[in-house]
């Protein structure tokens, strides 16, 4: 019942109606038992799953809280397209033939039938490249630049471990996506970063990070590896595969998403400036109610999106998020000619953009960020999480 978790990966997606949706976790998929076990009795909507449990397992409520303590589930909604393009890097790095997308065949699920049903289901290196060279499977190893993981929370059934040289591992500080103690973000996990970062750097020209983790955690890389660095950064982008993003991945192209920038003013006597950036979807209402009830310094919001609107598809590639973290640099910096006050960053956006926006945190002055509660369980508003650089963080 501990040390252990178990993790049901399907592609069916728990229906709205049902109760049991309010109590897995949106990051690691860990059932949460406070919402769970948030009744006494079998009359309440959790009740209703815990005695169905109960009943179709054949167990008691002891024995169902140990299996509740250890399951997870997770939801594989990658595409036969998007697992092929990752198959397509791990194959380039270690030496296989390469197979192009415009091509339907695709050698490797016909190979692999056929060694299941001639029985050859074990290898030791010398007969595995054998038998590879035979299937003409064999291309050159391109190697390519280490990659180097950051994580706050798991991806469902990708773990960094298995294909990076070395991976920062966050996720303790972390219950689901709330931080454990809002004083780590300074104290702990900024520190053990840029010790990760740096180290990682050191003797690599050009390096390829992994960011499964926060925005906040995403910005702060940046302000680490920064623009004059003299390193060159691959940033493997989520999207709807897993994706190479760099600074001179494409050509630019005009045609790409332009931002547009809007003011707000809310008070005209206050010095703090407010950045509301909605690349992915539109967090300048949130932005605004929050910085009303809880930033009472904050005079005007700058609000920062795309002019093809807020969406998954907003952002292009490496280069392009490059220049948008350049623009949306140089609207922050003229939004604060009057003064050089404190500046409140909310992003929505791909963590290849906001590790670029942080590689300018310089030019930018101070910058405090902020987590939104996606999950709902604390009220869908923002939370403050680090201030950069550290030593404005407790003034």
């Amino acid at each position: 019942g501990s040390g252990v978790r178990f993790k049901l990966v399907t592609n069916w997606r728990l229906d709205r109606n049902d109760p049991l949706r309010d109590m897995v976790g949106t990051r690691s998929g860990a059932m949460r038992l406070e919402r769970l076990y948030g009744s006494l009795t079998d009359n309440s909507r959790a009740g209703a799953v815990r005695k169905a449990w109960r009943e179709h397992l054949g167990i008691d409520e002891a024995e169902l809280r140990l299996l509740a303590r250890t399951l997870a589930f997770g939801e594989a909604t990658d595409t036969l397209d998007g697992l092929r393009d990752q198959l397509d890097l791990l194959f380039a790095y270690v030496g296989l033939r390469r197979i192009p997308a415009n091509q339907s065949a695709f050698p490797y699920d016909d190979a692999i039938f056929q060694w299941m049903a001639q029985g050859r289901l074990e290898f030791d290196r010398v007969g595995f490249r054998a038998v590879c060279a035979r299937e003409d499977l064999l291309g050159a190893a391109q190697g390519g630049p280490r990659v180097f993981g950051v994580k706050s929370f798991e991806h469902a059934f990708d773990r960094l471990e298995e294909r990076c040289h070395a991976v920062l591992d966050l996720i303790p500080s972390f219950d689901e996506r709330y931080i454990r103690s809002a004083a780590d973000w300074d104290a702990k996990l900024y520190p053990a970063l840029r010790t990760f970062l740096l180290a990682a750097a050191k003797d690599q020209p050009r390096l390829r990070l992994a960011l499964d983790a926060h925005v906040t955690l995403a910005f702060a890389a940046g302000s680490v590896i920064n623009i004059k660095s003299g390193r060159q950064v691959e940033l493997e982008q989520r999207s709807t595969g897993r994706r190479l993003w760099s600074a001179d991945d494409m050509i630019p192209d005009t045609t790409w998403p332009a931002l547009v920038l809007e003011t707000a003013v809310l008070r005209p006597d206050q010095p703090e400036l407010a950045v509301a950036v909605g690349l992915t979807h539109d967090v300048s209402a949130d932005v605004r109610r929050y910085c009303e009830s809880a930033l009472p310094n904050v005079g005007q919001i700058l609000i920062l999106k795309p002019n093809c609107g807020s969406g998954a598809q907003s952002v292009t590639c490496g280069r392009h998020a490059f220049e948008l973290a350049d623009t949306a640099t140089g609207a922050i910096r003229t939004a604060k000619a009057d003064g050089p006050g404190l500046t409140h960053l909310f992003v929505a956006a791909p963590n290849a953009f906001t590790f670029f926006l942080g590689q300018r945190q310089t030019a930018l002055g101070t910058v405090r960020l902020y987590e939104f509660d996606f999950d709902g369980g604390r009220g869908r508003s923002y939370a403050a999480a680090l201030t950069l650089p550290l030593d404005k963080a407790k003034s």
